[in-house]
């Protein structure tokens, strides 16, 4: 896969994520948003944000790997916490930081929501991935 990551001068210098990635590849792979749900269903860190940040991760790399891809390959995060403040982003930042590439940093969103589709979620996020 070919991947480029650009951040115009044009635009605001980012921190964290590329402000825009153009990818060539054979595949692209959408994974629908992950939720802090464990293998049995069952809600990982009620009330805490940052161990359903984790869960939610973990879910990702699980995804990313059935679909024979790697955190690499990721071209686009979109990241959704219910009650969003601002301090929530230095969270959802070392969370991410743990799992995507540094050399190649994704195009990225943050989401302040009021709600997610079940009671007692605080954090969603979905992918985009391309690899050949």
């Amino acid at each position: 896969m070919e991947k480029t990551c650009l951040n115009p001068a044009t635009l605001p210098a980012p921190f964290g994520y590329s402000q825009i990635v153009l990818a060539r590849a054979k595949m692209t792979v959408y994974i629908s948003g992950q939720v802090p749900f464990d293998t049995q269903r069952e809600l990982v860190g009620k009330g805490d944000k940052r161990a359903q940040m984790e869960q939610v991760f973990r879910n990702l790399e699980a995804a990313l790997k059935a679909a024979g891809a790697t955190w690499k390959d990721v071209v686009k995060l979109t990241t959704f916490v219910v009650d969003f403040q601002p301090e929530d982003r230095a969270m959802v930042a070392e969370v991410r930081a743990q799992y995507v590439s540094a050399e190649s940093l994704p195009a990225s969103t943050l989401v302040g929501v009021q709600a997610l589709a079940f009671p007692d979620l605080l954090v969603e996020v979905e992918a985009t991935a391309v690899i050949d």
